[in-house]
């Protein structure tokens, strides 16, 4: 029930790093020590676009293992099984969790793109563990929390600020 924010990320603001097979943009959280431009209020967030050459593996372990880390293929393919060889394609989302999430080593996440390279999404954070009530275009944490905004909405009092 915090005061709605909006965080606008420009493409020059975005934080750009090259690497032999991969150019990976940081929009929010770090990469090998590299801070992106956006950084949540409440929620601590690591989103990475990663653009990777045609037939190249790629390795990351910067999330904790207590953390949710998916995958989102935007293009091309990519092969994320333990052998890295059965491919996915595009618009194919890819959820990875820890077998030991009380860990001291960070689970690597390793993924091979196809023929064609693949480009792909990388977003990670702390489960929040909260219920969810969702209605339309409204998400809230209860059935009455929701009941409430959407009267708020009716009454034009929803967005307060």
């Amino acid at each position: 029930m915090t005061e709605p924010a909006y965080g606008d990320i420009t493409h020059d603001k975005i934080v750009v790093t090259q690497e032999e097979n991969a150019v990976v943009r940081i929009l929010a959280g770090s990469y090998k020590g590299t801070k992106g431009v956006f950084e949540g209020k409440y929620v601590k967030v690591t989103y990475l676009d990663i653009d990777l050459a045609p037939n190249s593996i790629w390795t990351y372990a910067e999330t904790p293992n207590n953390e949710t880390l998916f995958i989102y293929l935007l293009d091309g393919t990519l092969a994320v099984d333990e052998q890295l060889s059965d491919f996915e394609e595009k618009s194919c989302a890819v959820l990875f969790h820890s077998t030991n999430p009380d860990a001291e080593t960070n689970d690597a996440v390793v993924v091979r793109s196809g023929n064609q390279g693949a480009r792909f999404v990388l977003l990670a954070a702390r489960p929040l563990h909260e219920p969810v009530a969702w209605g339309g275009p409204i998400v809230m944490n209860t059935r009455e929390e929701l009941l409430q905004a959407f009267d708020e909405l009716d009454r034009g009092t929803f967005i307060k600020s």
